[in-house]
C-alpha cells in the first residue's frame, strides 16, 4: 500500500500500452459551473487522468487546474457511498448514522412526502445548491405542488440576472457575454477569477494580442485583474455611483450613440410627468390604436421633432424629441424617458462619485471619455444584411467595439439591482448590445421584459395533491404577479415574490432555514436540500443556522422537524441531516445542460451538452436525477406518470430523451437529434438514440444562425420568428431596452396609492416607493445604513480562487496544494495602522461577530477593503480531513460574519435587496485588531469535530490518493468499500 510514497517513478513513460488497455471518453465537466468538455483516459477501466477535449466549442481543449483535478474528486476520501440515517436517540450536528438500503430510504420519503402533498404541499421544501438541472428540480417541486422551490441564485448573482433582463432582456453569464473577438476596449467589473473561466481566458488572451484595452475596476487585483492594462480599485458597494457618473459623463459630452437609442430603446417615448396623476410615471399611450399584445403593448408614443407633436412610436420618418417637457393635446404634461433620465443623473457627477468610490474624478471623466470615443471612433461594420422588427431593411451590422463583464462583485449588495440596471443602461448608451465587439446574447435570450412566465399569485394555486397552479419561479411584471394572500402576506416560505422582495426571480434560499425555524410564515415538515453547504458555506450566520438546524421546540421535536441532505461528500451539512441521499460524482452519471435551463450557447445560436457515464457507479450511490425521477414516479405526480396511474418513464435517461413540455409540443430537454431518425433540431418529436447521438458527437450539439440572425436580436424580425417557430420566444414583439422601467413604477404606484388593486402593507410602503425607482439611483447598501462606520470602517468581501470552487474543491488533494487555508487579505497601510504584522494572527469583528485568523498584507487591495477566499476554512472532521489539517486550523470562514436578517421597524427582514432577495454577501463593515499575546494560533471560531460516517471512503486512501490515481488495489481500510 505504502510502496507509492517511493521515489521510484509510478509508470514507465517510454513503454508502450498493452492493446485495449486504454480507453479516452468524452464527457462535461463540472468541477466549477463553466462546463467544458473533456476527455477521460481510463487504462484497464480505471481513471488515470483528464484533459481538455479541443472538439468543443466552449473550451477548444483548454483546461484548468480544477477541471484536470478532477480524478481527485471521484477519488475523495470524503465520498458518501451508502443512503445514511441518523441514529434513533442521536443529535443532529454529531454525524451519528447508521447505513440502510435504498428501499428504506424510498420508503420512508415516499410515506412521508405523500401525506404532506395529501394535506399540505408547501410544508414540504427543495433548496438546492449549485445544480444545473433546475428545470428538472423545479418541474419535480411544481408537481409536488410546493411553492417551496429554489436554486442558489438568490444567493449568488440574482441582481445580475434580474436586473439586465428587466433592462435589456439578457444578461451575462449563460446568458450573454462580452464579444472580444472584437471589441477594442473591455471593462471587467466585480468578476471573481474563476467565473467562466477557460472561455474568459481564452478570449482575453486573444484580445490582449490583437492589441485590445482591458481596464479591471474591483477591490482586489488578482485573477484577470492582474493582466488588466488598468486597475481601477473600487470601494466595495460603491459600483453604482461609477456607473450613474459615468452616465453623467456620457450625455454631458454627447459621446452616446443617439441613433441607437432612439430606435432600439424607449429612450423618446413618453412619460405621464404629473405628479398628482394617478398614471403618473407611466408610459403614455394611444387609446386609438393596437396594443398588438396586451402584456407587451406597443401603442406608446413619441414626441415628434418634426411636426412638434406626439406620434406612435417608431413611426417611418418621424424623430423623438429626447429632451425637454411637453403637453399633450388632452392637457398632460410629459417627458421622453430619457430627458428623465438626464435630469437623474445631472446630480451625480464625477467629482461626487469620488467621495463615494474612492475614484479620483478625473479618473471617472477620462474613462467615460475614451468609452465613448472607442465607441463613436472605432466603428465596425460587418456585409451582413437583415431586416428590423418595424420592417426596415439594413446592408450591414454595425457595432461601437466597448465591451463589459461584470458578476458577483456588483450583484451581493442590497444595491446591487440599481447598480446593474445602471450598468446596463451605459452599455445601452454605448449602443452595445447585441452588436460586434459589445455585449452578444446567447440563446435562449434575448427574452421579453419581462419574460412571460409569472408565479402563482395567490394561495388557492397550492392544493393538496395537485401540482402547483404556476411556476415555482417566474418574472412578476406588477403587483398582480406577487404570490401573496388576500391580506398581503407572503406565501412561500423564503417570502419571495412577496411585498418584501418583489421580483425574486431566482428565490431567497439564505432565508429558507432561519423562516422555518422561527416559523414564519409558517412551519414545515420537509426540508431536501440538493448541492448546498447550508451549515457552512452557503449560509450567513453560519454558528446561528447551525443551531437552528438543532433547535427543539417545547414538544421536543425539532423546529425543523425533517431534513433530508443529498451530497456526493460529507460536508458540514451533512452532519445534521437525518436522512442523508450519496450522490454520484459528474463522471458516473447522465446528465443534460439544457435550452430549458441553462444551457452553453454561443453567441453564433445554440448550444446544449451532456455528461454520460465514464465510470462505474461508486458504492451504492445514485445520482439525484434519477432519485427524483424515481419519487415523481412512487408519489404518481402527473407529468412522471401515465393517464392509467402507471410509471411514465424508466429512468433518468429515458426520461431527458421522452419527455415533451406539453403532449406533441417536440420541445423537450435537449435540442438536438430530435426526430424518430434524429434528423431534426430545436424541435421535433422524441428520438430514442439521442444520447447516443450526442455521445458520438463530443456529448454536444451546436446550432449555427444564419449571420442575419446573429446580431440585433431584440429587434431581428428575422430571428423573431425563427425563436417563435422553435419556441424559444412565444412573441414576436421587439424588445426595447427598459431606460425607464414601467415595471418598478407599477409597484412604486402602488405604494404611492395611484394604483388601484394591491398596495404594500403600511410597514413596506416606504420600503417599495423608496427601491422601485424607475431610473437607477445609489443608496449606501441597508447594512452599511445600519452599522456605525466610525467603528466598523472597513468592507469585508469573498471570492471563490481560481483553483476551487465553493467547497467542492477544497477538499480535492490536488487542488489543497495550492490553497490549504486561507488569509485575510489586507493593504500594508490598513494592517500597519492597526498594529498588525504580516503573517500575524489578528481578529476580524463585525456588529454580528467575530473570527480570529492570519493576516497577509498585500497592496492589490484597496485600504477600505478586507478580503479572504472563500470556502477554504473547513470544519474540523469535514469532508474527511483530519481533524489537524490547515483547512480547520488555519483556514476560517468569513460568514460567521454576516447575518442573513437586518431591523426592519419593530422586525426583521432579509439582509438581501429590496427588489430581488439577492443576498447582501459583500455589505458587512468590519474593524480588525491584532491577537493578544498568549492566544492560540488557530482560527476562531472552532466547533467539535465530525465523526466519520458508514460508507465514507475515507480511511488509508488519504495516504495515498496524491500519488497514486487509478490503482485502487490496495489493502482495504476502515470504510474503504473495496
Amino acid at each position: 500500500m505504502f510502496e507509492s510514497l517511493s521515489s521510484a517513478p509510478l509508470h514507465d513513460a517510454t513503454a508502450t500500452s498493452p492493446p485495449g488497455s486504454r480507453e479516452v471518453k468524452n464527457t462535461t465537466c463540472y468541477m466549477c459551473a463553466c462546463r467544458c468538455g473533456i476527455r477521460v483516459h481510463l487504462q484497464d477501466g480505471r481513471l488515470r487522468y483528464i484533459d481538455g477535449n479541443p472538439d468543443h466549442p466552449l473550451n477548444q481543449g483548454v483546461i484548468c487546474a480544477k477541471g484536470s483535478s478532477g480524478i481527485m474528486k471521484q477519488y475523495s476520501p470524503a465520498r458518501l457511498t451508502k443512503p445514511l440515517r441518523r441514529k434513533p436517540g442521536s443529535e443532529r450536528g454529531a454525524g451519528d448514522f447508521e447505513a440502510i438500503s435504498w428501499d428504506e430510504a424510498y420508503k420512508m420519503l415516499e410515506e412521508r412526502l405523500a401525506q404532506i402533498r395529501a394535506t399540505d404541499p408547501k410544508r414540504f421544501a427543495l433548496f438546492t445548491g449549485r445544480d444545473q438541472m433546475q428545470a428538472l428540480t423545479g418541474l419535480f417541486a411544481r408537481q409536488f405542488g410546493t411553492p417551496n422551490y429554489a436554486a442558489h441564485g438568490g444567493f449568488c448573482s440574482v441582481n445580475m440576472a434580474a436586473g439586465m433582463i428587466y433592462t435589456i432582456g439578457g444578461s451575462f453569464w449563460e446568458f450573454g457575454g462580452p464579444d472580444l473577438d472584437r471589441a477594442r476596449l473591455f471593462v471587467m467589473i466585480g468578476t471573481a477569477e474563476d467565473h467562466h473561466s477557460n472561455p474568459l481566458k481564452i478570449a482575453i488572451s486573444k484580445f490582449k494580442r490583437a492589441g485590445g484595452r482591458f481596464v479591471s475596476i474591483n477591490p482586489v487585483r488578482t485573477g484577470y485583474s492582474a493582466i488588466a492594462d488598468e486597475w481601477v480599485p473600487i470601494r466595495p458597494g460603491t459600483d453604482g455611483a461609477l456607473m450613474l457618473a459615468l452616465i453623467h459623463e456620457l450625455i454631458r459630452t454627447g459621446l452616446y450613440d443617439r441613433d441607437f437609442i432612439v430606435r432600439y430603446t424607449n429612450a423618446g417615448q413618453l412619460i405621464d410627468a404629473d405628479e398628482a396623476s394617478d398614471s403618473f410615471g407611466l408610459h403614455v399611450r394611444d387609446p386609438g390604436s393596437d396594443e398588438v399584445n396586451a402584456m407587451y403593448p406597443q401603442n406608446k408614443l413619441w414626441w415628434d421633432r418634426h411636426t412638434g407633436a406626439p406620434v406612435a412610436t417608431h413611426t417611418e420618418g418621424a424623430d423623438p424629441q429626447l429632451l425637454g417637457s411637453f403637453t399633450l393635446p388632452d392637457g398632460r404634461a410629459v417627458k421622453p424617458a430619457f430627458a428623465l433620465l438626464a435630469e437623474r443623473v445631472a446630480s451625480y457627477t464625477p467629482a461626487w462619485a469620488e467621495g463615494i468610490t474612492g475614484i479620483p474624478e478625473a479618473t471617472i471623466r477620462r474613462l467615460a471619455h475614451e468609452m465613448g470615443m472607442t465607441a463613436r471612433d472605432q466603428r465596425i461594420e460587418l456585409p451582413i444584411a437583415w431586416t428590423d422588427s418595424w420592417g426596415r431593411e439594413h446592408d450591414t451590422v454595425t457595432g461601437n467595439p466597448v465591451a463589459f463583464h461584470a458578476m458577483r462583485g456588483l450583484a451581493a449588495h442590497s444595491n446591487g439591482f440599481q447598480t446593474i440596471r445602471a450598468l446596463a443602461i451605459l452599455m445601452s448608451l454605448l449602443g452595445t448590445i447585441d452588436r460586434p465587439g459589445g455585449f452578444r446574447h446567447k440563446a435562449p435570450f434575448p427574452r421579453a421584459i419581462p419574460p412571460s412566465a409569472k408565479p402563482p399569485n395567490h394561495p388557492r394555486a397550492v392544493q393538496p395533491n395537485k401540482p402547483l397552479a404556476g411556476l415555482p419561479m417566474g418574472w412578476p411584471a406588477s403587483p398582480d404577479d406577487l404570490f401573496i394572500d388576500d391580506e398581503g402576506a407572503p406565501v412561500r416560505l423564503d417570502k419571495g415574490f412577496s411585498w418584501e422582495h418583489p421580483l425574486s426571480v431566482h428565490g431567497l434560499m439564505h432565508n429558507a432555514i432561519t423562516n422555518a425555524w422561527r416559523g414564519d410564515p409558517y412551519r414545515i415538515d420537509t426540508l431536501m436540500i440538493f448541492m448546498a453547504n447550508m451549515a457552512w458555506n452557503s449560509t450567513m450566520n453560519t454558528s446561528e443556522v447551525r443551531k437552528m438546524l438543532n433547535d427543539k421546540a417545547e414538544d421536543g421535536e425539532y423546529k425543523i422537524p425533517f431534513l433530508v441532505v443529498c451530497d456526493a461528500f460529507q460536508s458540514e451539512t451533512t452532519a445534521f441531516a437525518d436522512l442523508v441521499l450519496p450522490d454520484t460524482t459528474y463522471l458516473e452519471r447522465h446528465d443534460v445542460m439544457s435550452m430549458l435551463d441553462r444551457p452553453i450557447s454561443e453567441f453564433d445560436g445554440p448550444v446544449d451538452a451532456v455528461r454520460i457515464p465514464v465510470l462505474p457507479v461508486t458504492g451504492e450511490c445514485k445520482p439525484f436525477q434519477e432519485v427524483l425521477v424515481e419519487l415523481a414516479s412512487r408519489l404518481k405526480l402527473p407529468a412522471f406518470t401515465t393517464a392509467e396511474g402507471g410509471r411514465k418513464f424508466r429512468d433518468y435517461p429515458d426520461f431527458i430523451t421522452r419527455f415533451e413540455t406539453e403532449p406533441g409540443s417536440g420541445i423537450g430537454y435537449l435540442a438536438g437529434w430530435r426526430g424518430a431518425d434524429g434528423t431534426q433540431f430545436m424541435k421535433g418529436e422524441p428520438n430514442p438514440r439521442q444520447w447516443e447521438m450526442y455521445a458520438k458527437n463530443n456529448c454536444v450539439f451546436h446550432y449555427e444562425l444564419p449571420p442575419s440572425y446573429q446580431y440585433m436580436r431584440n429587434w431581428n424580425k428575422g430571428y423573431m420568428e425563427w425563436a417563435m417557430r422553435t419556441r424559444l420566444r412565444r412573441f414576436g414583439e421587439p424588445v426595447l431596452i427598459q431606460l425607464w422601467s414601467e415595471e418598478l413604477q407599477s409597484f412604486r404606484s402602488a405604494a404611492q396609492g395611484k394604483r388601484a388593486g394591491r398596495r404594500p402593507p403600511e410597514h413596506l410602503r416606504e420600503r417599495i416607493e423608496r427601491h422601485f425607482d424607475p431610473l437607477p439611483f445609489f443608496s449606501l447598501p441597508l447594512e452599511a445604513l445600519a452599522t456605525d462606520l466610525q467603528k466598523y470602517p472597513l468592507a469585508a468581501v469573498t471570492q471563490r480562487p481560481m483553483a476551487m470552487y465553493h467547497s467542492w474543491d477544497s477538499q480535492n488533494a490536488w487542488l489543497r496544494q495550492i490553497h490549504a487555508h486561507n488569509y485575510l487579505m489586507v493593504n500594508p497601510k490598513t494592517a500597519r495602522a492597526a498594529g498588525i504584522a504580516d503573517g500575524g494572527w489578528l481578529w476580524v469583528e463585525s456588529q454580528w461577530g467575530k473570527v480570529r485568523c492570519m493576516c497577509r498584507t498585500t497592496e492589490a487591495v484597496e485600504p477600505g477593503t478586507v478580503w479572504t477566499w472563500n470556502a477554504i476554512g473547513k470544519a474540523q472532521g469535514a469532508w474527511q480531513l483530519s481533524n489537524d489539517a490547515n483547512e480547520s486550523r488555519r483556514g476560517f470562514l468569513l460568514n460567521h460574519l454576516i447575518s442573513e436578517e437586518l431591523a426592519h421597524g419593530s422586525g426583521r427582514i432579509s439582509n438581501s435587496d429590496p427588489i430581488t432577495g439577492q443576498a447582501g454577501w459583500y455589505d458587512v463593515r468590519v474593524r480588525i485588531y491584532p491577537a493578544a499575546a498568549g492566544e492560540p494560533e488557530e482560527t476562531w471560531p472552532q466547533f467539535a469535530p465530525q465523526q466519520s460516517p458508514p460508507g465514507v471512503v475515507g480511511g488509508a486512501r488519504r495516504l495515498w490518493q496524491a500519488f497514486r490515481i487509478g490503482r485502487l488495489e490496495s489493502a482495504p481500510g476502515k470504510g474503504d468499500p473495496s
